[in-house]
């Protein structure tokens, strides 16, 4: 931190002159009077890479409203056949079988207007970062001479036109125009968790990500998952490989990552050869071995998983029955192998050379490793942005509406402190800092009671082999219950200090949309935007995906039906149908003055005047 000295001098230092230093502060105060730029909010994608790649191409639906605004003028036809070029350029030019001059100069004409209005809201300095240089120059001048009413200036833009496309890079001009528009429409991500598990394509999910130009996360449980999979908590491990296998993903980790499960089928398919079996064999072995391991680390570190139970004790493998709270329960499934029944947590040989095998590959997964480190290095816990307090699962209270002690390696924390805590915690993953008490307690933080990434204790055991509804009840942290009261949101965001006007969007607990549930909590404090982009979920939910908005105009949040495919789009302009609705609306157009970069900008205008 600079002292005010150091900080007038390095000021001095970097505008030597006076003007210098005044044309800043001119171009700073005038960046704080444009409008604020629009966010979206996702969460819960789950690996379905080919929804989550066409929200990010048609912006959640606002590149086709913004044409329906800006080229009212077309057809509902014409103005649907640009929406879909705009997605998907390349494979729509290689489409459309006869392109005159006139479908060249008219398409040109109209992705000028469309990124005009879309760059409005900006400075020409930063539309200039979103331009490849091989563009800039005839792309800023048609931008900008587009409306001009000078004879001589509309035969310079005319000409232009013409010019690009008797030089045959019309269809350059047009993939160029249509990634800048994309780009400008959204000027930030947020992903509010669950990159992982139950989908096909999280590495997509991911690469695709990198690619985006402004974007944060903040960590799901699953990401949490295979965070410590990675790190090497074997009970995390296995559980990655459960949710994989449950849900015949195999190809996640086996072409994806390399990740063999050789050894572990070959294991499955040797102890069930000759058995009947409800349950696969390489689901069970799975669960069996998971059920093994952790049931080690509940005894190992018993103040970390009082509320966790030691399944394999209570399974009457003669009879094929498990008991609970002295009530006797059938097994759905009867065939368990692979146990010494006088120890059932004791793994065999080749179940420990399984475990080796798979840890190593976990850890050394070049492109799991590649993963896991950007996903750490561009999240977080929780992000406070524009108002916006933004995490995955819960903040831990008890039933008293009270912030939850929780039991750390570094002793009792509650509220922001335990969120501060996570984040440090979950950043020394990248760098193999964890020690053997950190890396038992990551577990915690995917399957406890009062972690902020869950908030709940998993029944997978229960779900798997029994059919009683109460044994499965997944008991929640009563933060899930009172998070629909206004004075409990006003309360979280105090101590995450973000102001009464602000609100918590959340995801992890999908919207049951179908059944009259709203996303919209407390009145409109808490939004909930897991509206299910997982297949698994859209027959509980009745849609697949939300998308929240945030711009210089208000609040609103768009339900996503479920994608067709690219096929449709290109075909038949099978857009995701999206119906929007509105949160909040601002009685002031917010400016960037109004954001949280507007804050340290702020900051800076002072420290130049102080300078000047």
């Amino acid at each position: 931190m600079y002292n005010d000295l150091e900080y007038l001098t390095l000021l001095k230092h970097t505008f030597p002159s006076d003007l210098e230093l005044k044309q800043e502060i001119i171009k700073l105060e005038a960046i704080l009077s444009l409008p604020r730029g629009t966010e979206h909010f996702m969460s819960d994608l789950h690996g379905e890479f080919l929804a989550f790649n066409h929200l990010i191409n048609n912006c959640s639906g606002v590149i086709r409203e913004k044409i329906g605004v800006c080229l009212n003028d077309l057809t509902t036809s014409e103005q649907d056949d640009l929406a879909t070029l705009i997605y998907y350029p390349e494979l729509k030019l290689k489409q459309i079988k006869t392109k005159t001059t006139d479908f060249y100069a008219k398409t040109l004409i109209n992705l000028i207007k469309l990124t005009s209005l879309i760059s409005s809201k900006y400075s020409r300095t930063y539309v200039k970062k979103f331009i490849d240089k091989e563009y800039f120059y005839i792309i800023d001048e048609l931008l900008h001479t587009k409306d001009n009413i000078e004879t001589n200036i509309k035969e310079y833009f005319n000409n232009i036109i013409n010019s690009i496309i008797e030089n045959n890079v019309a269809e350059n001009y047009i993939i160029e125009f249509s990634r800048i528009i994309k780009k400008l429409a959204v000027s930030r991500l947020h992903i509010a968790g669950d990159i992982f598990d139950r989908g096909r394509h999280p590495g997509s999910i991911i690469e695709l990500l990198k690619k985006h130009h402004s974007f944060d996360i903040q960590w799901g449980n699953h990401d949490i998952l295979w965070f410590g999979a990675h790190a090497g908590n074997i009970v995390m491990l296995f559980y990655a490989i459960y949710n994989t296998v449950k849900y015949n993903n195999l190809t996640v980790l086996e072409n994806s990552y390399g990740i063999s499960l050789r050894k572990l089928t070959n294991y499955a398919n040797l102890l069930y050869a000759d058995s009947k079996n409800v349950i696969s064999p390489l689901v069970k072995t799975t669960l069996i071995m998971l059920l093994k391991i952790e049931g080690n680390l509940i005894k190992k570190y018993p103040q970390y998983f009082k509320d966790l139970t030691l399944v394999l004790n209570n399974i009457n493998y003669e009879e094929g029955t498990y008991s609970y709270n002295g009530q006797t329960y059938e097994l759905i499934d009867k065939n368990i192998k692979g146990l010494d029944y006088n120890d059932p947590y004791k793994l065999s040989v080749i179940e420990e050379d399984i475990i080796s095998s798979l840890v190593k590959d976990f850890k050394n997964s070049p492109r799991l490793k590649d993963h896991i480190i950007f996903l750490i290095d561009k999240g977080s816990v929780y992000l406070h942005y524009n108002d916006n307090l933004i995490y995955h699962g819960c903040v831990p209270v008890d039933e008293n509406k009270n912030f939850k002690l929780v039991n750390t390696p570094q002793g009792l924390k509650f509220g922001k402190e335990l969120f501060d805590y996570l984040n440090e915690l979950i950043k020394k993953i990248s760098n193999n800092n964890l020690d053997d008490e950190e890396l038992a307690f990551l577990y915690y933080l995917w399957n406890g009671y009062d972690s902020p990434f869950t908030g709940r204790n998993y029944k997978t055991f229960e779900l798997a082999f029994l059919n009683d509804k109460n044994l499965q009840n997944e008991k929640r942290n009563p933060y899930y219950e009172f998070r629909n009261q206004k004075e409990f949101c006003l309360k979280i965001l105090k101590e995450f200090n973000v102001s009464n006007n602000g609100h918590i969007v959340n995801g992890h607990l999908p919207v049951k949309v179908k059944k009259g549930e709203s996303p919209i909590k407390a009145s409109g404090k808490l939004i909930i935007i897991d509206g299910g982009f997982c297949k698994a979920y859209h027959d509980k939910t009745g849609i697949a995906g939300y998308t929240l908005i945030a711009n210089s105009h208000g609040l609103r949040i768009k339900a996503h039906e479920e994608f067709l495919g690219i096929e449709e789009v290109l075909a038949n302009n099978k857009d995701i149908i999206s119906n929007s609705q509105i949160i909040e609306t601002y009685q002031k157009r917010q400016t960037i003055a109004d954001t949280t970069e507007g804050s340290k900008l702020k900051i800076l205008v002072e420290g130049l005047k102080k300078a000047a």
